[in-house]
């Protein structure tokens, strides 16, 4: 009775052993030998033998090969495999009767795992053979299952990540509904700067996960704003120098608040979020705050945020203002009457605003 060897715990296991040798009498011992637990395939010839591995590689436990052969011998065999990238996956063992040290010393380079001289003897043939096999597909199900607790693992982590992430974005929601903001403007922020960084030349060497990241970043970008007084937060009219100065603690605010975040400090992320929550009312100018950051003092990702912010709060109603149209958004920004923004930046600008105006589909233009 042939034994079950498809399936070990639910894992698909190969089950055929490859015999490449052109005498049809040792192909029939090999076969005799093996033939109860495996599915036995037969080539006469090692070219033959390359076609059947390339046919059935996939259920190919062991393959038993001959040296000396007609046509292509086992040499050529390893050679011709080896070519075609093998890398070991399929346990070879070399069944001949050559004892010349050159050839078996090649045979090893090529990535044979054994040697068996003929003629063989039965048991001691099988016992070589079936441990070899055994050893390769406990290294399968090792392998499968490492991948699949790693799949397990990441999983987890890519629930937790997207815990904080929610946690951060509802926060940062509660912040812009506190200054009587829509919800809305956080969500609009990360697809700007994911915009602005991925379809322009801003985001050259960055990694679509690293701009993933800057985008999420941004979505913090207010959040120091828990900190001030409703009275001057929801202020329909022009603030004072006090009441201003006020207002400006917030980014300095932004940051401390994140930095007490022992999570978030863990997260690649964090750099990211810091720096934008600092630094996105610097002017490239030098005339912004708090730190009066200038020009390349800036990092590009705070300007791209900076300026996202800007085109939001331009053609959206805010408390102290009634919305302004695209085009009159677009014309404010390039002459310089809403901040200080460098030359790259307003070029990536020019180029990412029609696809920006798409954000907004909803509204008229």
């Amino acid at each position: 009775m042939k034994l079950d060897v498809r399936k070990t715990g639910g894992i698909y296991m190969p089950d055929k052993i490859l015999i490449v040798e052109d005498d049809e009498i040792n192909r029939m011992v090999l076969s005799n030998i093996f033939g109860d637990s495996y599915d036995i395939i037969e080539a006469e010839n090692g070219e033959r033998g390359v076609e059947l591995l390339l046919e059935n590689i996939p259920s190919i436990c062991a393959v038993l090969l001959d040296v000396v052969m007609p046509v292509m011998d086992g040499m050529r065999f390893l050679e011709e495999i080896h070519s075609l990238g093998w890398n070991g996956g399929i346990p070879v063992f070399l069944i001949t009767s050559a004892s010349d040290t050159d050839v078996l010393s090649r045979a090893y380079e090529l990535g044979v795992m054994d040697v068996i001289a003929k003629p063989v003897v039965p048991y001691m043939v099988r016992r070589r053979v079936d441990s070899v096999i055994e050893l390769f597909k406990a290294r399968k199900r090792l392998r499968i299952r490492v991948e699949e607790q790693q799949q397990e693992i990441d999983a987890q982590a890519r629930k937790i990540i997207d815990l904080n992430l929610g946690m951060i974005e509802a926060l940062s929601t509660a912040v812009e509904f506190r200054s009587a903001e829509s919800g809305s403007h956080v969500r609009r922020i990360h697809d700007i700067t994911k915009t602005l960084l991925l379809d322009t030349e801003l985001g050259v060497g960055l990694s679509y996960e690293t701009i993933d990241m800057i985008a999420t970043a941004a979505i913090m970008h207010d959040v120091g704003k828990i900190a001030i007084p409703d009275a001057i937060l929801n202020k329909p009219g022009k603030l004072t120098k006090e009441e201003f100065d006020i207002m400006k603690t917030h980014t300095i605010r932004g940051g401390e608040f994140l930095e007490r975040i022992p999570q978030l400090r863990a997260q690649e992320a964090f750099k990211y979020a810091y720096d934008i929550a600092r630094h996105h009312h610097e002017r490239f100018d030098g005339n912004g705050y708090p730190d009066g950051l200038k020009g390349q003092e800036i990092p590009l990702y705070v300007q791209a945020v900076s300026l996202a912010d800007v085109y939001d709060a331009l053609v959206n109603d805010r408390v102290y203002k009634k919305a302004y149209s695209f085009d009159e958004a677009a014309r404010m920004i390039r002459e310089g009457e809403c901040g200080c923004f460098g030359p790259r930046l307003l070029g990536a600008f020019k180029a990412a605003e029609p696809k920006l105006r798409s954000l907004y589909q909803s509204r008229e233009i």
